[in-house]
């Protein structure tokens, strides 16, 4: 039988329709299974605590769990490949953050390209970091510390918990703008960092705001300033870099990815529920804990961030020369 031509046309235009048909019920529905979301650190940590406060969220809002999944090593490459190779649907997502921007430079034969393979869903908050010395430090000032620097090159010592690590990548980049000589001297971790610097054995560290912010309000360490753009809430008295030095920022970043090629209506719809979450002034209150400041972004804003971080954070790893062991 053959159709008539207003058929045939009604016909073809409602089958070019199913997909975008699809899509949209699909992102409707999702998700219908439990999601994954894979954290490339240790449980207890603040990328996990980040991950699970999210996921709690999601599987409050959504109607499915959203259960956090540790998988450690290689400074966060693990997990990233893992999702990297996970199915592009929404039911894996990965907790990114300033270690993804580092990575890129650091580890120059990776399996994956992180801009091109893992698509961004939303920014979850900036990390403040504190430059802390030694009460008996003889500066009190960001200038005073440089000024000090400059005369007595190679006598100061910064610890960080390990080579690469966001600490190293913030103090190497005071380290240039200033232009001074300052020694690195990496440890395993954040808490053997600060003892040593408690102990006298170096003389400062950029620390993340959790793990400083008692020992600088008890006077067991004194702040210079905050790597952040504008003050810290917590901390108003204490100046910034860029007050002294313009256009320093030295953040770390939280947020969370997806597989490249998960459908736009998953990603747009995951973006309002996190934002969401972050407007929510509990929550605000729980991130403000780890020292995590929330910034809700679209998906394009918080992509055109992550670009940045890459190339900021890769200029100063190939202008240090530094390599992971």
């Amino acid at each position: 039988m053959k159709l008539p031509r207003r058929h045939f046309v009604r016909l073809a235009v409602a089958a070019a329709a199913l997909p975008a048909v699809s899509r949209v019920a699909g992102a409707q529905t999702y998700p219908t299974q439990p999601v994954r979301i894979i954290v490339g650190f240790g449980a207890g940590g603040a990328p996990d605590v980040v991950g699970r406060l999210i996921g709690q969220w999601l599987s409050e809002r959504l109607g499915q769990p959203f259960i956090v999944e540790n998988r450690p090593g290689a400074t966060g490459n693990i997990a990233t490949e893992a999702v990297v190779r996970a199915a592009p649907d929404g039911s894996t997502l990965l907790v990114v953050g300033t270690w993804n921007a580092n990575n890129a430079a650091l580890y120059p034969n990776l399996g994956f390209d992180f801009m091109r393979d893992i698509a961004p869903v939303a920014s979850i908050g900036n990390v403040p970091y504190v430059m802390v010395v030694d009460p008996s430090f003889p500066a009190k000032t960001v200038p005073e510390l440089v000024a000090y620097a400059k005369a007595n090159p190679g006598k100061l010592s910064m610890a960080s918990p390990g080579i690469g690590t966001t600490p190293h990548l913030v103090g190497e980049l005071f380290r240039f703008m200033a232009g001074v000589d300052i020694v690195h001297v990496p440890y395993r971790s954040s808490a053997a960092a600060l003892t040593d610097l408690l102990g006298g054995q170096v003389q400062m560290t950029f620390g993340p705001l959790p793990s400083t912010i008692e020992y600088i309000r008890t006077g067991k360490l004194r702040a210079l300033a905050v790597t952040t753009e504008t003050r810290l809430k917590l901390l108003p008295e204490i100046p910034t870099v860029a007050e002294f030095m313009p256009g320093y920022e030295g953040s770390g970043r939280y947020g969370i990815g997806a597989p490249k090629n998960t459908p736009v209506e998953i990603i747009d719809k995951l973006n309002r529920e996190i934002n969401a979450c972050l407007a929510d002034p509990k929550m605000q209150a729980r991130f403000a804990d780890l020292g995590v400041e929330a910034t809700p972004m679209t998906p394009a804003q918080f992509g055109k961030l992550i670009a940045a971080e890459t190339e900021k954070w890769g200029k100063v790893i190939r202008a240090a020369n530094i390599k992971v062991e």
